[in-house]
C-alpha cells in the first residue's frame, strides 16, 4: 500500500479494451495491492441513457426499465460491458473502480449542473487553468471547483503538511495527518475526476519557482491567493500584475472576497510604498499593520479583530472556522466561473457575511404561516464602531486586551 507515500497522488487508469491493460489489471489483482473493487458500470450506463433521453422518466417504472436497457444495448453496440469504460486504481487506498470512459464520465458526472451551467459553458470551463496558493481555504476552493467542473488544470502550491489543528476546517481524516497539503488536495481531486490535470508545488512559492508556477504550460488564467505570508502575497501580486493575471482572495472571515483584475487594469496599485523586497526590513509592528491591510480593517469581524491581539499570547495563530472556509470555497468558485465565462466581475472587495445576514435578515413566511416580527436590516458598521466592538470582544478574552508581545502600540493604535 502507498497511503503514506507522498509521491503517490495520481490515479492509475486502465483501458480494458486493450489486451495489455487487461494483463496489467490481472497482475494488479494478484499483487495484493487491491483492497476493494467497485463495479457499478451497469448502473452508470442506465443513468447515462436516462440523462440522454430524459423523456423516459415520464414512463411508469415497469415500462421505463426495458426502454433504458434497450438504450444501453444500443450504446454498447455489441461490445462486452467488461471491455468498455475504464478501471481506475487509487494506490493510496487500494480501491479499484470501474467507471465510464472519460467523455461519458464527465457528461454524467456534471449532468445535474445543467442548465445552471450549460453543456457549452462546461466545455469552456474545462479550458481554464487555475493556480491556488495556500491550501486551507484553498483546499475548499479546489474541491468546490473540481466538483462543479470549473477548470481543467489546477496548479496547487503549499509547503505545509496536514496537522491535527488543520482538520477543524479541512476535509481530511486522521489517517492523512502528516501528508503534504498539496498531495491531500490532489488525491481528493483525483477521487472526484481521475482525468483532472493537476500540478503540485509542494515547496510553496518562492522567487525561484514563481515563473514556472505562472508560465509553465498551461499558463495561469487566474490566481487564487490564500497564503498567510504577506511577503508571498506581495510577490504573487507583482508577478500577476506583470503577466496581467487576475487575482481572487477570500479571507475566511465575514465572507470577504477580493478581486484584482490585473488582466483589465495592468497599472492597478498593489500595497503603496511596500514591495516583496522591502518588507523584510519592516518591524514586527509594521508587518502587522500590512497584514491588517490584506485582512481588511473595515470589514474584519469583531471576534477576529480581537483574536489578532491574542496571537502568541492565548492563541497560537488566527482562528478559522469550517463554515467560513466552506463559504470561501463557494464564493471563489462563483467568482472564477464568472471570470472563465467572460461575465462581469469588477475589481474590489465585498463581504458575504452569513452570520450578519441570519442575525438581521428579513424573514419571509412560506405556506401561509403567521408573519414573524420583522427584523430591521443593519448597514455594515463604520470603522470607529467596529473598533469599539473589537475592544469589547478583547476584554472578554483571557489576556483582557493587554498589549501582545512584539507589538509596539496599544490595541487601539494597531488600526
Amino acid at each position: 500500500m502507498h497511503g503514506r507515500d507522498e509521491s503517490v497522488w495520481k490515479a492509475v487508469v486502465f483501458d480494458p479494451s486493450l489486451p495489455e491493460a487487461r494483463r496489467r489489471l490481472s497482475s494488479l489483482h494478484s499483487s495484493g495491492e487491491v483492497w476493494a473493487v467497485q463495479d457499478t458500470l451497469s448502473d452508470q450506463l442506465l443513468a447515462l441513457a436516462e440523462t440522454r433521453h430524459p423523456d423516459v422518466r415520464s414512463l411508469p417504472p415497469a415500462k421505463r426499465q426495458p426502454v433504458l436497457e434497450s438504450l444501453v444495448q444500443e450504446y454498447l453496440d455489441g461490445r462486452s460491458s467488461g471491455h468498455i469504460g475504464r478501471w481506475i486504481f487509487y494506490p493510496w487506498s487500494g480501491q479499484l473502480v470501474h467507471v465510464l470512459e472519460p467523455e461519458a464520465f464527465r457528461e454524467l458526472r456534471l449532468d445535474r449542473n445543467r442548465n445552471k451551467i450549460t453543456r457549452e459553458e462546461q466545455q469552456r470551463l474545462r479550458s481554464f487553468t487555475i493556480g491556488i496558493v495556500g491550501l486551507s481555504v484553498g483546499d475548499a476552493v479546489a474541491l468546490t471547483l473540481a466538483m462543479e467542473g470549473v477548470g481543467g488544470h489546477f496548479k496547487l502550491a503549499d509547503f505545509d503538511d496536514l496537522e491535527l489543528t488543520n482538520i477543524n476546517r479541512l476535509r481530511a481524516g486522521c489517517h492523512e495527518l502528516g501528508l503534504p497539503k498539496t498531495v491531500l488536495a490532489a488525491r481528493q481531486i483525483a477521487e472526484l475526476d481521475p482525468w483532472m490535470e493537476v500540478s503540485l508545488f509542494s515547496d510553496g512559492i518562492q522567487r525561484e519557482n514563481i515563473e514556472e508556477f505562472f508560465c509553465a504550460e498551461p499558463s495561469l488564467d487566474v490566481l487564487v491567493e490564500e497564503c498567510d505570508s504577506v511577503d508571498v502575497k506581495l510577490l504573487l501580486r507583482e508577478q500577476a500584475r506583470a503577466l496581467r493575471v487576475p487575482v481572487v482572495m477570500e479571507t475566511s472571515d465575514r465572507g470577504v472576497l477580493d478581486v484584482e483584475r490585473f488582466d483589465q487594469e495592468p497599472d492597478r496599485p498593489l500595497m503603496p510604498g511596500v514591495s516583496s523586497d522591502s518588507r523584510a526590513a519592516l518591524s514586527s509592528g509594521e508587518k502587522f499593520k500590512h497584514i491588517l491591510k490584506f485582512v481588511g480593517v473595515e470589514t474584519i469581524s469583531p471576534r477576529l479583530g480581537a483574536s489578532l491581539l491574542e496571537i502568541e499570547r492565548t492563541i497560537a495563530t488566527w482562528p478559522q472556522l469550517a463554515s467560513d472556509v466552506v463559504l470561501g470555497g463557494a464564493t471563489v468558485a462563483v467568482a472564477l466561473r464568472k471570470l472563465a465565462l467572460g461575465q462581469p466581475l469588477p475589481s474590489g472587495r465585498c463581504a458575504i457575511d452569513l452570520q450578519e445576514r441570519l442575525t438581521h435578515v428579513q424573514w419571509t413566511t412560506p405556506f401561509g404561516a403567521p408573519a414573524p416580527e420583522a427584523s430591521s436590516s443593519r448597514a455594515e458598521p463604520g470603522l470607529a464602531p467596529l473598533l469599539g466592538e473589537i475592544l469589547r470582544e478583547t476584554g472578554s478574552f483571557p489576556s483582557r486586551g493587554t498589549s501582545p508581545v512584539g507589538y509596539e502600540s496599544q490595541p487601539a493604535g494597531m488600526f
